[in-house]
């Protein structure tokens, strides 16, 4: 009876064979306004926290410290593989210092080094007055602000204060090391806090690699240059920082044995927890955060700190971050247990401020005081006040760039680039192969059945049929599609009304399911004999979370329309869903060619008919080439006016921006 009503309703719509607006809509109402706990991000963090407690079951299973280094190894392994391994040739520093400013009780030094030819690593080098010892060493990488190392000055002089030789830099995309510097303006293409991070990483994923392999890079050469430095004890060298520098201080100490008391703050939690947070409270793109199989490789923060193991770490945190507290302690307890186990718990702890994102003053001095008492230092007291400089006075380069100041630097887009030609020829990879790899659901035997009111089990399809526009001898009959326990799937099946069941295709547009305005492209196929299934994938079309995610670091983001906000790639929803999918280790572009298998397994099992073609307009038409290539049966209908979109292309090209749901990892090495 409900159907029936929406028939006839959808009918006195109808004055001519052009159907309406309504008629493409599956859901009688839209989802209100506003942040929402979606079944898609519900099903994402379901993902996470069952790939976590895989972890948790392997992790329970150590007996001893043989088993526990054996993890470890394997942890090694595991990130160096996320990350595209690290360079094998220590080029020359070439550190050069540019100029010194005396303060009272220590000397700044404005320093200049290359981690890699061409790559300039601006930083500032803090020494104590009192050159008749040895000095222990701190490096202080720059957190996420946009002039980079200048912003962490207070914390560096306290350091050096209590005589530590501190050295802090900018990160890639940051203060002097802007990587798309416009002259003529005097200011960056992107923002300097994330914005140049995410264009750097999102071709960086392509190419097999991670922009945190490139900071991991410049952190260990900023270890080969304190021991070049006769002042510096290279037996006592540590690192901390807070945010993207918490980032920087895990990663590096991850991978590099040489730094003896690692300090992060306020970054590490349990990333099952960020997957919706993220969205709401920090939505800005950072890659170098989010590495492919994160969480499904069994690493995620617990595995960072682990490898830290036995060494000292103290983690800093903020109880109002938007990095949550609760991950915070859920992580440093189970690393904890780990280092107790084996007599090490003194070497392990926690310091929480309540406050929010930020390295704040009681935890500065927990953390000084951590690093006192591993290296062996008289154990200060307080913070003292510091006279910050500005910008200016610091500044490493005569024009604040690096990029305008030597003619032989490389953009980090070029060395990415280098980077690929460099795999490729070894690296030639399958499309089909990483869909149907371990991590594929085995859609093809999905059973399905009429929904019954309850959720779909893992393996299975329920359908529900929501109402049919009928006119002109074409029908829409709406479903909506119920699969993988939480995901639902809008799904219209466009045929003619009394022929029989035809050869199905598949068609989508690159922001989901038709609309009225598709209308005559779709009635140019049902003329040429197809029956059309056309849907919205997860995250798109009615499946958005109709929510702008506002940067605080760029609200400009924000002011988007919203069509083109929840899609941006710097900081929109859609981009917090493909990373959130990279984490969990199946990657949104796989998820999409999934949601076709689905609706094909549909128009089989329900309809009776076969999908046997694909066709999209515009950007669609490179997801319908890559369905077509990946599900077998499925041929790919040509387009004038289409063009495939190739990663090896972008990388080759260093592409800056490209529609963000196509990022997939070593996308470029697909032929």
């Amino acid at each position: 009876m409900v159907v029936m009503a929406g028939t006839i309703a959808f009918c006195a719509l109808a004055v001519d064979d052009s159907p309406p607006a309504q008629a493409f809509f599956v859901r009688e109402q839209p989802l209100p306004p506003g942040p929402r706990i979606t079944p898609f991000l519900q099903y994402q963090a379901e993902q996470a926290w069952s790939e976590d407690n895989d972890r948790i079951k392997a992790w329970d299973a150590i007996q001893n410290e043989r088993e526990l280094l054996k993890t470890q190894s394997e942890l090694r392994q595991k990130l160096l593989q996320m990350i595209g391994g690290l360079p094998e040739v220590k080029t020359d520093l070439r550190a050069r210092v540019t100029g010194r400013i005396q303060m009272d009780g220590f000397t700044i030094e404005k320093l200049i080094f290359q981690s890699l030819p061409g790559v300039y690593v601006t930083a500032l080098v803090y020494v104590p007055d009192d050159h008749s010892r040895k000095h222990p060493a701190v490096l202080v990488p720059a957190g996420h602000a946009a002039d980079g190392k200048f912003h962490y000055q207070a914390l560096s002089q306290r350091l050096v204060g209590r005589g530590y030789v501190v050295i802090s830099w900018d990160p890639l995309g940051q203060g002097e090391r802007s990587q798309f510097w416009d002259a003529a303006a005097g200011k960056s293409h992107y923002n300097l806090i994330c914005g140049e991070h995410a264009v750097m990483g999102n071709l960086a994923y392509l190419a097999g690699a991670n922009l945190a392999r490139w900071e991991i890079w410049d952190g260990i050469r900023a270890v080969d240059y304190l021991l070049t430095r006769p002042d510096v004890d290279g037996e006592r060298i540590s690192i901390t920082g807070t945010s993207g520098g918490g980032t920087q201080a895990a990663l590096i100490a991850a991978l590099d044995q040489r730094i003896k008391v690692a300090v992060p703050s306020c970054y590490i939690s349990a990333l099952p927890m960020r997957i919706s947070n993220r969205i709401f409270a920090d939505p800005d793109s950072d890659p170098e955060q989010d590495l492919f199989g994160m969480i499904s490789n069994g690493v995620d923060h617990p595995g960072l700190l682990l490898l830290m193991y036995p060494r000292p770490v103290l983690v800093a945190a903020a109880v109002l971050d938007f990095f949550p507290i609760e991950g915070t302690r859920k992580t440093v307890r189970e690393v904890r247990r780990l280092y107790e186990r084996f007599a090490h718990g003194d070497r392990i702890a926690l310091a929480e401020g309540y406050h929010a994102h930020q390295f704040s003053s009681e935890n500065q001095e927990a953390a000084l005081d951590f690093l006192d008492h591993f290296n062996q230092m008289p154990v200060g007291h307080g913070l003292p006040p510091a006279k910050e400089l500005a910008g200016k006075t610091l500044q490493c380069t005569e024009t604040g760039q690096v990029m305008l100041d030597y003619n032989d630097a490389k953009s980090l887009m070029s060395v990415i680039q280098e980077y690929y030609d460099e795999h490729k020829a070894e690296s030639t990879r399958s499309l089909a192969k990483g869909y149907y790899g371990d991590r594929y659901n085995g859609v093809k035997d999905w059973k399905v059945s009429e929904y019954a009111g309850v959720p779909a089990g893992r393996e299975q399809i329920t359908w529900e049929s929501v109402g049919i526009w009928s006119s002109g001898g074409v029908s829409i009959d709406r479903y909506m599609l119920h699969h993988s326990e939480l995901l639902e799937m809008p799904l219209l099946h466009i045929h003619k009304s009394a022929a029989d069941k035809r050869t199905v295709l598949l068609w989508f547009s690159e922001s989901g399911k038709a609309t009225a305005a598709d209308w005559p492209e779709i009635k140019k196929y049902i003329d040429e004999g197809y029956d059309i299934v056309s849907f919205d994938f997860r995250g798109l079309g009615e499946n958005r979370m109709p929510y702008t995610a506002v940067s605080p670091d760029d609200p400009a983001l924000g002011a988007l329309d919203f069509d083109h906000a929840y899609v941006n790639s710097i900081s929109g929803v859609l981009a917090n869903h493909v990373y959130n999918s990279l984490l969990i280790g199946r990657p949104y572009f796989l998820q999409m060619i999934e949601d076709a298998e689905i609706a094909g397994r549909f128009a089989h099992e329900k309809l009776g008919a076969k999908a046997a073609a694909v066709t999209a307009p515009g950007d669609g038409y490179t997801l319908a080439s890559a369905i077509a290539e990946t599900l077998p049966g499925i041929k790919l209908l040509p387009k004038s006016d289409a063009r495939v979109l190739k990663w090896s292309e972008i990388v080759e090209q260093k592409r800056e921006t490209w529609p963000i749901q196509y990022l997939l990892p070593s996308g470029a090495y697909v032929h």
